[in-house]
């Protein structure tokens, strides 16, 4: 049986056009996902996103009857030539207080590197209430070869977080952001 190359050529035609709407299709769903990602963070606290940037510190009554543990974590992404290091591993907080604390980094190259971390606060119920005022996290560092330096993080603890959060986590994962690939 021999088809006809008319029906065959207004199949293939009919193919393309799926093929090209599925495509389309595929990449708006990809590129609508980052948006509906944030948004869905947002409203549950998911990914422990804190918001950025404290804009305006407002007076808050510190609730000295209450204690939360918080616990910094430091981590580097793969084959990372850096050191990097919370200076304590804990700090006991009343919420509403301010708080100072330190991470070290050190650049292990024999080369400038610039890097940023990216926090992460966990449970994530948590990141909500967790305010970041000062953080080496806004901006990019730049450090000379074999540079060491603290970085100041001061924060505190709304005191509206949930009275059964009892330890708040406060993550960094430091990536090198220049140069990564050579």
């Amino acid at each position: 049986m021999i088809a006809n190359p008319e029906t065959t050529a207004n199949a293939n035609k009919r193919l393309v056009r799926r093929l090209v709407l599925l495509t389309v299709g595929m990449f708006a769903f990809g590129f609508l996902l980052i948006p509906f990602y944030d948004v869905l963070c947002k409203i549950t606290g998911l990914n422990g996103k804190t918001g950025g940037r404290v804009e305006v510190v407002e007076a808050v009554k510190v609730d000295e009857s209450r204690t939360v543990t918080v616990e910094f974590v430091a981590s580097l992404n793969i084959g990372a030539p850096w050191e990097f290091a919370p200076k304590v591993a804990r700090m006991q907080v009343h919420p509403g207080q301010f708080y100072q604390t330190h991470f070290w980094a050190k650049n292990l190259a024999d080369q400038p590197m610039t890097g940023q971390a990216i926090p992460s606060v966990s449970p994530g119920l948590a990141a909500s209430h967790f305010q970041k005022i000062e953080c080496f996290c806004f901006n990019r560092q730049l450090f000379q070869a074999n540079e060491g330096k603290e970085m100041p993080v001061t924060f505190r603890i709304d005191p509206n977080l949930p009275a059964d959060v009892r330890t708040v986590t406060l993550s960094y994962t430091f990536f090198r952001i220049d140069n990564a690939g050579s």
